[in-house]
């Protein structure tokens, strides 16, 4: 037959059945017309020829199934008896070509407003359609390949609701919802019935037949760009790790589907992908060379994951560059990468203005990719690596923060080894944490054959064969094997006297007074007279506070200037526990020495610490209530005391009895007394401690510049300046304390080091707590909205954590201020 007859032919016969259908209310005469239009779905005995179905298929499938979704209603379904109406109705969507019924089910649905029968009907169908496995059938009909092109809007029509379809029908049923609707449930069975679309694509490849997997790439891309790749590719990597083991072809088909993944979706995709796989083996057989022909897929890999994000874990980390090591063709890119890695290490630029999580995550980077490198790679590159790595050092060792000085002592140990073997090794003293060891971890190598199980069977071994000399297991002496030659009189046997509470013994009696104490610590020869002074000297100047007040200043500037000539224990703790108990004895005059030295020559950073140290801790013991308060003395008249251990006579008992039993108490309260108030002894001194350190920090001297490569000691100044801040409230100098130290904050809020200004916002902090309201509002308004601006901007874009952090918590201190201040000035 004629293609025009054809046509002619399937036009009037569904033309008739489709009048039929939408004007008969009669149950036979319906049933004849499905009857009629099934025969070209090839569901009857007498199905229709090959071209009939096609030219049904392609013109006229989707005005019937159109035509059946206006019909459905509870009287006409109940035309026909025992839902044989609904099941033959239901079998045009679940038996012909599967696009075109998706389509028209997903239009049905966001055409149909509020909930109805129609609706959940359809709904309920689309389910049927979905757990039959029928979107297999969608994508395996877009991956043929067809005899006429492919309509393009058709196509992203598709793509759309098979994306979007958790969304669509979240919006359209709400809670009437099914669960397979839900997207972590549909997602995942999107991604089972893609593996099995793929699989159906390698057996038609097997067989000789043409695919494409363009549209199912799509559709993987927009699922990825929409946030579902957790659910999409954790159930695709697993099933495509082990289809892809040995089977080249399955491999070539997984490098097509990525390869023609949209441009726009390739990020998405491959950051997926290489948090899903479970290593680099895995990642080389799914991506093959993908980074050597794609640009973007190259620049996601060599830069985006590795530069611009350092959210992905180690694991990841190792995948990725485990991936560009395992291909002579990727190795280049590797040693590019890693070169770059090493510079932006030691950017003392980059190292400023990038958060330390992210530096951490490229010095990771860092190490994982020079234990891949070979001797060869490593010989070609080795000055250019060895410079930027001594450069990073260098800026990380003059950091301000201890964990960026850590980063930098543990990398340089790790990374100089791997760079220059023979070399001398570099050795650091830092502090052990979570990061040292992983980080260490990273380049310890493991041993061959060398099991969990296998270690932990000898250490658990270890101590069963090596007993104690002289004893067994059950306390019993260990008896002289025979023909032994040792005697039993040698001094081997001798068990050691036990002198771990002897006393050592001293020549030099201590100091008892002051004065003694401090000739002894400016010109004298005997060491243990001097470190003898230097131990009893906290005790005697508050058992002697009068005698200090009349050396306090000498005291102080021969304790500052104090060196540790022999091996005292403690040595840093006991000086800067005297000095504070100089200070605190006779703040005042103290103060004004140290404040004056710590702007002075010939002094070096330990020691302006140290100054800022005393002067805090001094004035946090001033300003502690109930300091006053002197405990009672010994030789007070009182009742005799009885040794502990000596139990009390029984008279006492008896009348101790009888007094309880004879007293009348009207009343049994709380037995805790009230602390009585004390004035806040910090009050009066808070001037000397405060505005000589504020005065002349933008004075350089010729050692020390503050402004300039001192930073260290400038974001000290800061905490110390905020924390005399936050110890002068309720006092008269607050005001003109905070006054100035906002100013102070105000000119140094842009500085580059971290610390400086987390020091900052420690101080605006400090400030809004100690300041009275009422004065905050009436002094500073302009202030105040100058200091909100610029929190705002530090919440939201500093690099640092911590800073961030900080300016949250003054923004909500701000904000409540600004809360109590509202009912103060309303009218």
């Amino acid at each position: 037959m004629e293609p025009a007859a054809v046509a002619a032919a399937v036009r009037l016969a569904v033309q008739e059945a489709v009048r039929t259908l939408r004007s008969s209310e009669d149950g036979g005469t319906v049933l004849s017309a499905l009857g009629r239009l099934q025969r070209f779905l090839g569901g009857t005995d007498a199905p229709a020829l090959p071209d009939e179905q096609q030219e049904f298929a392609r013109l006229h499938l989707a005005t019937v199934l159109r035509c059946l979704v206006s019909r459905l209603s509870p009287a006409w379904l109940e035309l026909l008896p025992a839902g044989q109406l609904e099941e033959l109705w239901a079998s045009f969507f679940l038996k012909g070509p599967a696009d075109q019924a998706f389509l028209v089910l997903m239009e049905s649905i966001e055409a149909t407003e509020g909930p109805s029968f129609r609706l959940m009907k359809v709904a309920e169908l689309l389910a049927r359609f979905l757990g039959a496995g029928r979107l297999t059938a969608v994508l395996e009909g877009q991956c043929r390949q067809p005899q006429e092109p492919a309509f393009p809007l058709f196509q992203e029509t598709l793509l759309a609701r098979l994306v979007g379809l958790p969304d669509l029908l979240g919006n359209q049923l709400q809670r009437e919802n099914l669960t397979i609707f839900l997207p972590q449930n549909y997602f995942p069975l999107l991604a089972k019935e893609t593996a099995r679309a793929l699989g159906t694509v390698v057996d038609s490849l097997r067989g000789g037949s043409d695919c494409s997997v363009s549209f199912v790439s799509q559709v993987l891309g927009k699922a990825c760009v929409q946030r579902r790749h957790k659910e999409v590719l954790g159930v695709l990597v697993p099933q495509l790790t082990v289809l892809t083991e040995g089977s080249c072809l399955w491999q070539r088909v997984c490098w097509r589907l990525l390869e023609q993944v949209p441009d726009r979706a390739t990020e998405a995709v491959l950051t997926g992908l290489v948090e899903a796989v479970p290593g680099p083996e895995v990642l080389s057989r799914l991506l093959g060379n993908l980074v050597v022909k794609n640009k973007k897929a190259q620049f996601v890999m060599t830069r985006k994951l590795l530069f611009l994000q350092y959210r992905h874990k180690t694991q990841e980390l190792r995948s990725l560059l485990g991936y560009l090591a395992l291909d002579s063709q990727r190795r280049p890119m590797l040693v590019q990468v890693l070169k770059e890695l090493l510079e932006t290490w030691g950017s003392s630029s980059a190292i400023r203005h990038t958060p330390l999580e992210q530096q951490c995550y490229v010095s990771k980077a860092v190490l994982l990719g020079l234990g891949l490198l070979d001797e060869v790679e490593l010989r070609a590159s080795r000055e250019e690596l060895l410079a930027s790595l001594m450069a990073g050092v260098s800026c990380r060792l003059d950091s301000s923060l201890p964990a960026a000085r850590r980063l930098g002592m543990v990398v340089a140990e790790v990374a100089s080894a791997r760079i220059q073997p023979e070399g001398p090794p570099l050795k650091f003293q830092y502090q052990d944490d979570e990061l040292s060891r992983e980080l260490l971890a990273l380049a310890t190598p493991q041993p061959v054959g060398d099991s969990p199980s296998r270690t932990s069977l000898q250490a658990a071994s270890a101590p069963a064969e090596t007993p104690e000399k002289g004893a067994l297991g059950d306390g019993a002496p260990q008896t002289q094997p025979q023909g032994s030659d040792s005697e039993p009189d040698s001094d081997d046997e001798f068990v050691p006297y036990d002198m771990s509470g002897d006393k050592e013994l001293k020549s030099s009696k201590a100091p008892t007074y002051v004065r003694d104490c401090l000739e002894a610590l400016s010109a004298c020869e005997d060491w243990e007279r001097w470190e003898a002074a230097l131990r009893a000297l906290e005790a005697l100047v508050l058992r002697s506070p009068a005698a200090t007040r009349e050396v306090s200043v000498e005291l102080t500037r021969a304790l500052l200037h104090l060196e540790e000539r022999t091996s005292v224990v403690g040595f840093d703790g006991l000086r800067q526990r005297a000095l504070v108990a100089v200070t605190v004895t006779d703040p005042a005059p103290v103060a004004e020495y140290l404040t004056s030295q710590f702007y002075t020559l010939n002094y070096s950073l330990r020691q302006r610490m140290d100054i800022l140290d005393v002067l805090t801790l001094a004035a946090q013991e001033l300003s502690r209530p109930g300091r006053l308060r002197k405990a009672p003395q010994p030789s007070s008249p009182g009742p005799p005391s009885w040794p502990d251990n000596a139990p009390a006579p029984a008279w006492r008992a008896v009348v101790e009895e009888r007094i309880r039993g004879k007293t009348r108490r009207f009343s049994r309260g709380s037995a805790r007394s009230i602390p009585a108030g004390d004035p806040n002894s910090f009050s009066a001194v808070a001037g000397y401690f405060f505005f000589p350190l504020i005065q002349r920090f933008d004075r350089p001297l010729v050692t020390f510049d503050l402004l300039g490569d001192d930073h260290l000691v400038l974001g000290r100044l800061a905490h110390t300046l905020g924390a005399l801040m936050y110890l002068a409230v309720n006092t008269g100098a607050a005001v003109a304390m905070g006054k100035a130290l906002l100013e102070f904050v105000w000119a140094l809020r842009f500085h580059s080091d971290a610390y400086v200004r987390q020091g900052l916002l420690t101080a605006v902090s400090a400030v809004l707590l100690s300041m009275p309201a009422q004065r905050l509002l009436e002094d500073l308004p302009d202030e105040l909205l100058e200091v909100r601006s610029w929190l705002a901007d530090v919440a939201e874009q500093d690099p640092d954590e911590d800073c961030r952090a900080l300016a949250v918590k003054a923004l909500l201190l701000l904000q409540k201020l600004s809360d109590k201040l509202l009912p103060l000035t309303a009218p």
